[in-house]
């Protein structure tokens, strides 16, 4: 695990961070479908993502859910780092999705690299801008795409982040994601099948034009 986390984060942390963070955390490995971090949940460990791939999750009043957003390798969540420091129980789910290695940091290093390590400080405030960035970009593919525009837009995401043409998702799993009904989720694949942008296969979608 220290050499992943050297090819990680090895240009953006100093030595000293880097050997601290190899005496400190603990490294966890998990599978696609693995909770790392429930609701409720009170975290007193920070995430840091050496690779694979998790998926953030927000729980609506009629308990469903909605993606927010995707970590992979070299970033951390922000939302849990202010459930950390605040010491408030989580407001979000985050799920394996692609299976990976994530190091989890005791809260109490928080506070204190931010004030020893410069790259540290850097890294917690970009991580809160990168978030806050997605977390807008979920408000406004809520709030100004259909869902048409939010199914496609899933799709090219989940794409991206399992490197492949091929989406291993049941029409059930993205209705479930995209907090609406499987029968408007069968609906709207088939249309796009029919304009030759996506081929419908059993438990996977190929992505044919982006």
């Amino acid at each position: 695990m220290e050499e992943l986390l050297y090819k990680t984060y090895g240009g953006i942390f100093e030595e000293e961070l880097l050997a601290e963070i190899v005496q400190v955390s603990k490294a966890v490995e998990f599978k696609g479908g693995d909770v790392l971090i429930d609701y409720n949940q009170y975290i007193k460990m920070m995430p840091l993502l050496l690779s694979g791939a998790v998926k953030v999750m927000r729980e609506d009043y009629d308990s469903g859910e909605l993606l927010l957003y995707y970590l992979e390798r070299g970033d951390t969540c922000a939302m849990s780092m202010t459930c950390c420091l605040g010491e408030k129980q989580s407001e979000i789910r985050a799920i394996g999705e692609v299976p990976g290695v994530v190091l989890m940091i005791p809260v109490q290093k928080m506070s204190e690299w931010i004030g020893k390590y410069k790259s540290w400080m850097a890294f917690v405030f970009e991580s809160y801008n990168s978030r806050f960035n997605e977390l807008l970009n979920a408000v406004d593919t809520i709030a100004f795409m259909d869902m048409n525009d939010r199914l496609l837009n899933y799709l090219f995401e989940k794409s991206k982040i399992e490197n492949s043409t091929i989406v291993y998702k049941t029409h059930q799993d993205i209705a479930k994601e995209l907090n609406t009904s499987r029968v408007v989720i069968s609906r709207l694949l088939k249309a796009l099948e029919t304009k030759g942008r996506i081929k419908l296969n059993r438990n996977s979608i190929e992505i044919l034009v982006k």
